[in-house]
């Protein structure tokens, strides 16, 4: 018992070390413009999940290449777009947004990714929803 026991937990660290949980994830997005009189509700997929990165101690020693950490980011995307109701004529009523089609860990490109943490962060509506 104590041998599956010892076996288990090294088969859990090795597989945990070379597995990411990093993976498209459902979100909803609450889009609003100021013009429109109501807010839309958009189902959309991100990529979300835990990626293994090591945080060097000697970071003084090191190239800033070899600081970076890998983050759950777009591996292949695409843009939709949605029409926001209830928008006066001289308004552009669309919004575009990014589906997660799948995700890899590497570094954080901000050609297409909100690579900072913001501590408050809202995603409700103010308006009415339609």
């Amino acid at each position: 018992m104590n041998l599956f026991l010892v076996m288990s937990l090294l088969f859990g660290l090795f597989f945990g070390q070379a597995a990411s949980l990093c993976a498209p994830s459902e979100y909803t997005i609450h889009v609003e413009k100021r013009e429109c009189a109501y807010c839309l509700a958009i189902n959309t997929t991100i990529c979300a999940g835990f990626c293994m990165t090591r945080d060097s101690n000697g970071k003084k020693l090191l190239l800033k290449s070899a600081l970076s950490q890998n983050v759950c980011t777009y591996k292949e995307m695409l843009y939709q777009t949605a029409l926001i109701p209830g928008c006066p004529r001289h308004t552009i009523p669309y919004y575009s947004y990014p589906v997660a089609v799948s995700c890899k860990c590497g570094k954080c490109n901000t050609d297409y990714s909100d690579c900072v943490h913001e501590k408050v962060r809202t995603n409700y509506c103010t308006k009415p929803q339609k």
